[in-house]
């Protein structure tokens, strides 16, 4: 995908001077990869090594990284300064820093809920009198929309993820462990995801493994929203829930998908909770429409729930994109109006505790007169 990223770069200075900040500190690897093209492998999650990526609002951005990946940084990104630092040496990431701070700069954005408590700490020791400013809503109003191009990548996402599903599917029966569904999933989402890659322009960053602990449960245990793949072996009469919102991304952009099956049998108490279930979803999904409310989306999944005798859910769906959670969400007090181009995971769910669970979740994209599924793949009830 060709991404404009000085585009991007230039669109967030001129908002950071509407809000008459002098520049903006980026930490989080979505957000710098959205807004340079660099995703930095020894990230402070994963290797206590953090990134960098600060744009001040009247001159050119710089990326500071460590040493070991300037390479591939400078690859990667149109922005032109790239420092790097060495573990140990000269201070590591806080000089170079330090260097940009020390500009008598006053007020700087920063994501409050994204930056690293290790950084955040330094900035106050290091510049007691530097105003850190939340700029979330100013940074994350970037992404709401998305172009063209970035809905035919979540298109793609969206084959992947039916790839994987359909895998699982194909796994389902008497006496399999549940490990071996999410196995057989991430395989046939790198095989897709490969597939879609070697038939494009290209991209020597873009990776096509599938990865992360998937979501699944099966029995009894779907009561647990987010319990992992296990060694359990399925039996008979099993409800099998399969949850593929951490694993289905495609060139950086994140899906939300689920999808339960039943082996063999079916009570009718579960199958009036899956059906209970799907209507939840299909009047969000009715819902869906530029100018509504993204609470209202919520407000008429909650409608189903309460009329059928159980309580409200706390949130019918989230924004979704370049991050697996973006803003708007479908929740009471989100008040954002919904305009074409929006991306949304929207979800279904009831539980029984101690019984079972009943779960589905789509994604789509807003249109001019509703939405378009992104994740088209039947939730009719289905006994494998």
């Amino acid at each position: 995908m060709d991404v404009p990223y000085p585009t991007r770069l230039a669109d967030l200075q001129f908002r950071l001077k509407e809000a008459r900040l002098e520049g903006a500190l980026f930490t989080d690897p979505d957000s710098i990869a959205w807004l340079s093209g660099y995703w930095g492998y020894a990230s402070l999650n994963s290797c206590g090594r953090p990134n960098f990526l600060w744009v001040p609002a009247a001159d050119e951005a710089q990326i500071i990284t460590p040493s070991m990946e300037l390479e591939m940084c400078r690859t990667m990104t149109p922005v032109e300064t790239v420092r790097g630092w060495v573990d140990g040496i000269d201070g590591e990431w806080r000089t170079p820093l330090s260097r940009i701070l020390a500009q008598a700069y006053r007020r700087v954005g920063v994501e409050a809920a994204r930056i690293p408590g290790l950084v955040q700490d330094y900035l106050r020791r290091a510049h007691p009198s530097l105003e850190l400013v939340d700029i979330s809503p100013l940074a994350g109003a970037m992404r709401v929309i998305k172009t063209p191009e970035e809905i035919a990548v979540m298109r793609q996402a969206g084959l992947v993820a039916l790839a994987m599903v359909e895998a699982a599917r194909g796994m389902i029966r008497v006496g399999v462990p549940e490990y071996q569904l999410s196995l057989g999933a991430l395989v046939a989402g790198t095989e897709k995801a490969a597939e879609l890659l070697a038939a494009g322009p290209p991209e020597p960053f873009c990776s096509p493994m599938i990865h992360n602990l998937q979501i699944l449960q099966s029995g009894r245990d779907t009561c647990m929203v987010h319990r992992r793949p296990t060694v359990r072996r399925l039996q008979h009469g099993d409800p099998v829930y399969l949850c593929f919102c951490g694993i289905t991304t495609f060139k950086g952009y994140w899906l939300g998908f689920d999808r339960e099956f039943f082996l063999g049998a079916i009570t009718s108490e579960h199958a009036r909770l899956y059906d209970i279930t799907i209507a939840a979803q299909r009047a969000a999904l009715s819902a869906i429409r530029p100018g509504v409310t993204a609470e209202e989306v919520h407000f008429a999944a909650n409608d189903v729930y309460l009329r059928a005798g159980f309580p409200p859910t706390y949130r019918t769906g989230r924004g979704t994109g370049a991050s697996i959670l973006e803003a708007p969400e479908l929740k009471a007090g989100d008040k954002t109006r919904l305009r074409p181009g929006m991306t949304f995971a929207v979800d279904g769910g009831l539980t029984l505790p101690g019984q079972f669970g009943a779960r589905v979740g789509d994604s789509v994209v807003v249109t001019g007169d509703g939405f378009e599924s992104l994740t088209p793949y039947p939730k009719d009830l289905i006994v494998v």
